[in-house]
């Protein structure tokens, strides 16, 4: 990526937390408005204290049933055998030490009309403004023979925490010389680069631990973020271990019998020793409840303010909505929540929110000391958020070795840095 593209994009950061964390006007006497904010990942903590920060009067609870958040960033290096599940384990602690209300409990309902979230208990929590950060749920059965008994055996690990341990075993268990398969959904799905990442590093642990083995990618696409650079590192780094079948060469996964770690696809048959399945995704349970998911299973939000399209007072932010060009990310999760944050306290005094910039980086490793990244700069353009023209790049196809070394460096430093903001 060009020097100046990187120095926009800091400097595009910047400017969007400022604008995140900008005092709003007084809110008028009497009650303090409430605003609900459901999950407790990236997005939902990081909205949670970004508004707290932005209108102090403002009441905030943040509903979150688990009473640790177990981060998705760097578990594909958990699987990998480079990393411990523990490093990935965030708690609450410091979330509600900012005058936060932490809801231990599973949000199971909404009444747009009467604004209120109902909980597992049966517990109203009434609302002026509610922002939904459910995350992705699993379209079980959207793939004929993978439902939540085949994922026990054939593991999706889309959302970190025990499927992540059970791939890996799995892979610790699996004799050398075994075939790993891993089937990459359609679009959209949550990180776009994921997949890629994590064929990378387990083709790292077969490199290191099992070198006869093999690494195959069945894809339901042609084409994927950051295709080049992924491309040119397995070729230096994995030849001959890890091949990558494409929608038009076969790679389109159809079915798969959990019974024999088998996946289907219009040319054949693939049976594995391992067997990672990225199943099709939609929006967190909660999305479809509240009657903001169209049927995408996705959530259709209006740029400016991630307010549903669908029901009024209800905002979606990250991967529950349709949010154009910008992925599904962790980094997009942070910048969406604090605009998203700040529309919310200007919208509760009557203020018109102002048009955002919002900003992503996605960094991958394709191996401990290797990294190559990706970044864009977006804003409202036709109803949806479009990248703006020049705004970003990925790493340079040439760069040395030094340069990816650095990368890798730079994305551990980024995984503290977001952690210690939202969490620390």
């Amino acid at each position: 990526m060009k020097a100046s593209r990187r120095a926009f994009i800091k400097v595009g950061v910047a400017a969007t937390a400022a604008a995140a964390l900008r005092p709003v006007r007084t809110f008028a006497q009497g009650a303090a408005a409430r605003v609900v904010v459901v999950g407790g990942g990236f997005a939902g903590a990081s909205c949670a204290r970004a508004l707290r920060q932005a209108a102090p009067r403002v009441t905030v609870t943040l509903v979150e049933a688990n009473p640790t958040f177990t981060a998705c960033p760097f578990s594909n290096a958990v699987i990998g055998g480079l990393r411990e599940l523990h490093a990935q384990r965030f708690t609450y602690e410091r979330v509600a030490g900012d005058g936060i209300m932490v809801a231990r409990a599973l949000a199971t309902g909404v009444d747009a009309q009467a604004r209120s979230v109902t909980l597992a208990d049966g517990a109203r929590l009434p609302y002026d403004r509610l922002v939904l950060a459910p995350g992705i749920d699993i379209r079980w059965g959207a793939l004929p023979g993978y439902d939540e008994a085949a994922a026990a055996q054939m593991p999706h690990a889309w959302r970190a925490g025990e499927q992540t341990l059970l791939l890996r075993r799995q892979l610790e268990a699996m004799d050398d010389g075994g075939l790993v398969v891993i089937s990459a959904p359609a679009n959209p799905f949550r990180c776009p680069p994921g997949p890629y990442e994590r064929a990378s590093l387990i083709a790292h642990y077969l490199k290191t631990r099992k070198p006869r083995s093999k690494l195959v990618i069945l894809d339901a696409k042609d084409a994927f973020s950051k295709q080049r650079l992924f491309q040119a590192a397995w070729a230096e780094l994995y030849p001959g271990l890890l091949e990558w079948v494409p929608l038009s060469r076969g790679g389109n996964v159809t079915s798969v019998d959990a019974s024999t770690r088998t996946l289907v696809t219009d040319f054949g048959r693939h049976q594995a020793k391992v067997a990672n399945v990225i199943p099709p995704q939609k929006a967190g349970r909660i999305a479809e409840a509240a009657g903001v998911a169209d049927r995408t299973g996705w959530c259709p939000i209006d740029p400016v303010t991630f307010e549903s399209k669908l029901q009024a007072g209800i905002h979606v932010i990250v991967d529950a909505a349709i949010a154009g060009a910008m992925p599904k990310s962790a980094f997009a999760a942070n910048s969406q929540a604090k605009t998203c944050a700040a529309a919310v306290a200007r919208l509760l005094t009557g203020a018109v929110p102002s048009t955002p910039k919002l900003i992503n980086t996605c960094y991958s490793l394709v191996a401990p000391d290797y990294g190559i990244s990706v970044a864009g700069v977006y804003q409202p353009s036709g109803g949806q958020l479009a990248e703006v023209p020049g705004s970003g790049g990925v790493s340079p196809a040439d760069a040395p070795r030094a340069t990816r070394a650095a990368e890798a460096v730079l994305a551990e430093a980024w995984f503290r840095t977001i952690t210690a903001e939202v969490f620390g």
